[in-house]
Formats: structure tokens, C-alpha cells, sequence
């Protein structure tokens, strides 16, 4: 039975929103101080090569430039273990859009003056920044991001597939896609005699903390790096970028705080991107849909100095049932920027092919799509054989399919329309593993009754603030108000980053575990609390990463209503509908806020986010919110976001699962059969732009 008396699960308001709304909260490029500086990278113009000379004569006598760093006297780091941090380290260009220096001045508009006056000659050498499936450069690597090994096979797939009484062959491309946070990666850096501190745009300043500590070779106690508010991340603050090693260099030399902020067209070469992938998915079945053989192959790129795979096939290692079965990566070396995380890696671009595919079956067979999921519903995981600890995905998909009338779907493409418009819909499911990393934290108990968490989480507009004091009123007893909490900086208890939607619950383990027992020693205390309080640790290394016997993961259901302009190609989405099984959910407002937002993402990824790699310039040609379109409200008009009420004692104390990347898993899959199911004309690379839709046949044409 659910708990009733207890503060978890409520809609409590996000503590920090008055402050951001009324502007007095600071981001990372807001801390300013006296002497305060501003750095400007200079970013490199050819796709490979090395410097041959560079001029910054010019740049210098601009009135207010202190300094340019070039990689002939910027100050040396240690090896960096991330390759993309060895910034002004050497002449060597090993992409367009590699920072060859750094002006510093002692405004931003001089800064900007003074990078445009760098002048950089290069020895350029041949490049390569296409794509291809039979690329020759291409291998098979043996482990994708996450670990997951590269290549895993099961039974006998193509023998399956070729006896299958229906089959689908097809191919699925996803393009570059990039992450754009509201707040650009910004870091303001001063050095106090050999003190370190930091404001730094980051997903988890106790990682920066170490990275900086390594390339600086300085003990990590005499570094502080901070992260109060950070406008999204989405996965591309994750670990440290090379916008905070320059900031770090910048004070280095010029003793003065400085501020390094990316300008948005230089952040799809620096901050890493979801890479492309070319996806092949083979589905045999029976006449009655139960899946025989299900291969999911996958080609992406990776950058020439750091390998990034990624894990686009491991969602169809846990989606369906098949004795038979295939999943492999093959990753090509190009001279690109690094990819990185970007929401929801693997399973986004994944889910997209294996959805579509499976809606391509559902098709052919004659069968409802909601039907086919069900039917090949595993009772392990097919991957590695273990019990789920919970799984309701047929749930999911029963309850979205009610309330949104899925009973009254023409099956039949192209049944239903409205003047110029085609109307469609479209069913995809949703998968994301459960990730927990281990954590610390502090509580305290104060004289005057109240209660304090320390931990250093970072809240990228989540709502973490909100979400720990709740999880820390629920085990200390006390009513929510009663509780502050202290997040974002490196000098609290330490706490892995947030990402990989564990941050929840990788610090709410180490909350719970600490206000649990301080509670227990407040219980077996008398008398007044001393002026300091009582306090409480925890650590949850040695459980939290423990090994579990269970396959643990959320699941999701979506729907999708279209509309396409037979006219201009345009496709509208008219209502968006999510259910979802992600454990308990510890605050319904900002659960709510995090599905929805990855919904909004996922119709992005489906109708208007892409990106293009130019062959000739080796450069990405949307690089800004002018050319690469996110969503806006008006292209929402009707989103829903549903969960189901599920209970998994097997994840943390608080049962709970993240919940911040499902959103987008299977959104464009939905979004793409409902196309398919408005004009009959299946459209198998993203996004679904007008001219790919007017490009396609017609409906009374050839279906495709």
C-alpha cells in the first residue's frame, strides 16, 4: 500500500522559481567581479590541418584586449584524459571549429573585436566528414557509450528471418541533432594566490573539480567549482568542456576573473552532439505477429581523437521477444567535432528505427500496432535473461490507448481527412534503463526545529532542489518548510553529476539514508540540541553501485494525432499523449514539467531538429536557433503526460526511477507512423520537413 501521509508524490512548487523568474538568480557568466575579464576562442576555419602561424598583432592593439592565448605560450596542462580538453596545447587542427586561441579583454564587445582580428595560417590536410553505411574506415567496436558491448547475437536471426512468414527490411537515418540549452556553456574563473574557483555551466561540478584539478595539477581541495542554477544541459554539460579549461587559463595569465562564454555557433563544435545514425532493421514474424528474428544494425561516426559510440541498437536487446536476434555498432573515424550525450543517448535515435519498424510489421500484418507490442511482450529481459524488477509497458499501452481513443482509429491509411489536411495517428513505446551512481550527503538538525541537506547535486531546471527536501521531510517526519537544502558546489559532500536521468536518485539515496539516521539519533536523544545542531552522514558507495539480479528500467506509451497539408507538406501535431511506469514519482508538478519537455524535444527530433555536416567546409551548417528549429509553444498545442502507479522495491528507498529522458524515447516514432498513417507514405529519415513529405507519393500513389 501507498504511503498517504507523506510529502513524496506531492505537486510542491519549485523553491528557486521565484528567483529565476525575477532575475535574481545567477548563472555562471553573471558572477562578476573588480578587474572582472572576458574571453573570445578563436575558432579554427579548415577541417583538418595544423597551424602554421599566427598573427595577433592586431588583435592586441584593439583598445581593451589584455591578452591572447595561442598554442605557442598558453599556459601547459597535464595530459588531459579527455582529448577535447587539450585546448591551445599544440598547433594540431583536428576539426573545423578547434579553439586556436583566446583573446581576452576587459569587455565582451572588445573581446569579440579582438578574436575577429586573429589572423591564423594553416597547412590544411585532406578531410573527410561523410557518413556513409559501407564507409571503409568503419569498425565494429567493442563496447558503445554506457559500456554496453558493441555487438550481441542470440540464436540463429538470419536463418529466422529468412523462414519468417512476414518480413520488414528497412533502413532509418537520424542526423546530426544538437543540444542547445537555453543557457549557452559559460564559465567564470579567478585565481586566489593557488586557489581555484570556479562559476562553471555544469551537469556535476565534483567531476569538473577533478578534471581541473588533473589538467592543473592542483590538489582538489584547493579547487571550488560551482553550479547554483544552470539553464539545461541536456546532456552536453555533463562532464567539463573546453569553454571552462580556457576560462581557468585565461585567469591564469591575466590575474583577473574572467568569464568565458560559448557563442551558440560555436557550441555544436565544442560541447559534443548526438551523433548520426544509419540504422538497418530486419523483423521476422509469424502470421499471427509473434516476432521470430529481429536484427538491429547501426553505423555512426565518432570524432578522430576521442571514440563516442552511440548505443543506438541496445533498446531492441530489451524491448520485445525473439529467440532470434542480432544488435551490433559499427562506428566510423571522421574528422568531426566529438559527439557526445545528448537526451535520452541510444535509446532516442534506437527507439525511433525500432518503433517505425515495428510499426512497418504491425502493417504488413494486418494486426493493430498496440496488438503487436503486446503480443511480443518478454517475460525476462531478452538480453541478458534477468527478471525485470517491474515492467508495465502493456499497462502503459492499454491505458493511453483509453484515453485517447485508439478504439475509434480507421486503421486504414489516408481514411481520414479534413479539407487539405490528412489525419493520422500513431502509437510508439518508450524505454530508458534505470541508472543510480553512489552519493553522499549531510543532514542536520538546527536548535530552532529546522533541518538542513547538504549535498552537491546540480539542478540543470529540474526541480532538484525541491525533490531532495521532499525526500528528506519524508524520513525525517517533519513538515516540507521545515527543511533547506544546499546544492551546487564542489564543497559540499560530494555527488556523481546529473545525468542519465540517476541524479534523483543517486542523491536521494544518500539524502534518505542520511536524514533516516539522523532521525534515529534525534529519537534516542533528550534535552536541547547543542548551538551546532546534530548531524548525520551517509555513503552510499557499496549499494548503490551494488549489482542487482534484476533488469531494471521505465517504459512508456506514445500517442500521437497529426494533421499534413496536402498543400505546403507542413505536418502539424494536434495532440501528444504519454503514459509512463517510472517507479514512484516523488513530485507530480516537476514529474510532469520533465515528461513533457522530452515530448516537446521528441516532436523536435521528428518535425523540425537536424543538422547537416557540409563535405566541403567540414562544418555543421545549422549551428544556431536561427537555421537548427527547436519546438515552440505553438507547435504544441495539446500534450499530455499520464503514469501509472508502480511499486519496485528493488531500485532505492525511494522507489523511484528517472524519469527526465523517457520523454523523448518514442516520441518521433510516434509522431512518424501517425504521418505514415495519415498519407500511407512511410518516411523513414528525420525530420519529417515539408519538402520530404511533399517529396513523397501521394496517397492514391504507391505506398512506400
Amino acid at each position: 500500500m501507498a504511503r498517504t501521509d507523506t510529502v513524496l508524490g506531492t505537486a510542491a512548487e519549485r523553491r528557486e522559481g521565484p528567483d529565476k523568474v525575477t532575475g535574481r538568480a545567477r548563472y555562471a557568466a553573471e558572477h562578476t567581479a573588480a578587474g572582472h575579464a572576458y574571453g573570445r576562442p578563436v575558432a579554427a576555419t579548415v577541417a583538418s590541418g595544423s597551424i602554421r602561424a599566427i598573427d595577433t598583432s592586431t588583435a592586441l592593439a584593439v583598445p581593451g584586449v589584455l591578452a591572447v592565448l595561442t598554442p605557442e605560450d598558453a599556459p601547459r596542462l597535464a595530459e588531459a584524459d579527455d582529448p577535447t580538453l587539450a585546448v591551445l596545447q599544440n598547433s594540431d587542427v583536428p576539426h573545423r571549429g578547434w579553439p586556436v586561441a583566446l583573446v581576452v579583454a576587459e569587455t565582451i564587445e572588445a573581446a569579440r573585436a579582438g578574436a575577429a582580428a586573429v589572423r591564423v595560417e594553416y597547412t590544411t590536410r585532406d578531410h573527410d566528414v561523410t557518413l556513409t553505411d559501407g564507409h571503409p574506415a568503419g569498425y565494429f567496436p567493442e563496447e558503445a557509450n554506457g559500456g554496453y558491448p558493441g555487438q550481441r547475437e542470440q540464436g540463429d536471426p538470419d536463418g529466422a528471418f529468412a523462414s519468417a512468414a512476414v518480413r520488414v527490411d528497412a533502413a532509418y537515418r537520424v542526423p546530426p541533432l544538437h543540444n542547445h540549452p537555453m543557457e549557452p556553456h559559460a564559465a567564470t574563473a579567478h585565481w586566489d594566490d593557488e586557489r581555484l574557483v570556479v562559476h562553471d555551466s555544469s551537469q556535476g561540478s565534483t567531476a569538473v573539480r577533478a578534471t581541473l584539478a588533473g589538467l592543473f595539477g592542483l590538489p582538489e581541495e584547493q579547487i571550488t567549482v560551482m553550479a547554483e542554477h544552470v539553464g539545461g544541459g541536456f546532456g552536453s554539460k555533463g562532464t567539463a568542456r573546453p569553454h571552462v579549461v580556457l576560462a581557468a587559463m585565461a585567469a591564469q595569465r591575466t590575474g583577473r576573473p574572467v568569464t568565458v562564454a560559448l557563442p551558440r555557433r560555436m557550441m555544436p563544435a565544442l560541447v559534443g552532439h548526438r551523433a548520426p545514425t544509419l540504422h538497418r532493421l530486419r523483423l521476422g514474424a509469424t502470421e499471427e505477429g509473434t516476432l521470430t528474428s529481429l536484427t538491429h544494425e547501426v553505423t555512426t561516426h565518432t570524432s578522430r581523437i576521442k571514440e563516442f559510440v552511440e548505443q543506438a541498437a541496445v533498446p531492441a536487446r530489451i524491448m520485445y521477444a525473439s529467440p532470434n536476434s542480432r544488435t551490433t555498432h559499427r562506428v566510423v573515424p571522421l574528422d568531426v567535432p566529438s559527439p557526445s550525450w545528448m537526451r535520452a543517448p541510444g535509446e532516442a535515435p534506437g527507439m525511433f528505427a525500432l518503433e517505425s519498424a515495428m510499426d512497418e510489421l504491425a502493417v504488413a500484418l494486418g494486426m493493430d500496432p498496440v496488438e503487436l507490442r503486446i503480443a511480443n511482450e518478454p517475460e525476462t529481459e531478452p538480453d541478458s535473461g534477468n527478471p525485470f524488477s517491474s515492467r508495465h509497458l502493456v499497462e502503459c499501452l492499454r491505458d493511453g490507448a483509453e484515453r485517447f481513443g485508439w478504439a475509434r482509429r480507421d486503421p486504414r491509411p489516408g481514411s481520414r481527412s479534413k479539407g487539405a489536411l490528412l489525419l493520422g495517428s500513431g502509437v510508439a513505446a518508450a524505454t530508458y534503463p534505470v541508472l543510480v551512481s553512489p552519493s553522499t550527503a549531510v543532514a542536520r538538525a538546527l536548535p530552532g526545529g529546522t533541518f538542513s541537506v547538504r549535498v552537491n547535486a546540480t539542478d540543470i531546471g529540474t526541480g532538484a532542489r525541491t525533490v531532495l527536501a521532499q525526500i528528506a521531510a519524508d524520513a525525517l517526519g517533519v513538515p516540507l518548510d521545515r527543511v533547506g537544502t544546499e546544492i551546487g558546489s564542489s564543497d559540499l559532500p560530494s555527488a556523481p553529476l546529473a545525468g542519465g536521468s540517476s541524479g534523483t536518485a543517486s542523491w536521494g539515496w544518500a539524502v534518505h539514508e542520511a536524514c533516516t539516521r539522523l532521525r534515529a539519533s534525534l529519537a534516542e536523544r533528550s534535552g536541547p540540541l547543542p548551538d551546532e545542531g546534530l548531524s548525520a552522514s551517509a555513503d552510499t558507495a557499496g549499494s548503490a553501485d551494488a549489482d542487482s539480479a534484476y533488469a531494471r528500467h521505465a517504459f512508456g506509451a506514445h500517442f500521437a494525432d497529426v494533421a499534413v497539408d496536402t498543400v505546403t507538406g507542413e505536418v502539424r501535431v494536434r495532440r501528444l499523449l504519454g503514459v509512463y511506469a517510472a517507479g514512484r514519482i516523488l513530485n507530480a508538478r516537476t514529474a510532469r514539467s520533465q515528461f513533457i519537455g522530452g515530448m516537446t524535444m521528441g516532436l523536435g527530433m521528428a518535425l523540425t531538429e537536424g543538422s547537416t555536416m557540409d563535405p566541403a567546409f567540414g562544418d555543421f551548417v545549422e549551428s544556431d536557433l536561427a537555421a537548427y528549429h527547436v519546438p515552440a509553444h505553438a507547435d504544441v498545442p495539446a500534450i499530455e503526460a499520464h503514469w501509472i502507479d508502480e511499486e519496485d522495491p528493488h531500485l532505492n528507498p525511494m522507489g523511484s526511477k528517472g524519469i527526465g529522458e523517457i520523454g523523448i524515447v518514442g516520441t518521433a516514432a510516434a509522431i512518424g507512423n501517425a504521418v505514415h498513417h495519415a498519407t500511407g507514405t512511410r518516411h523513414r529519415e528525420l525530420p519529417l520537413t515539408p519538402d520530404r513529405v511533399l517529396a513523397g507519393p501521394r496517397l492514391n500513389g504507391p505506398s512506400s
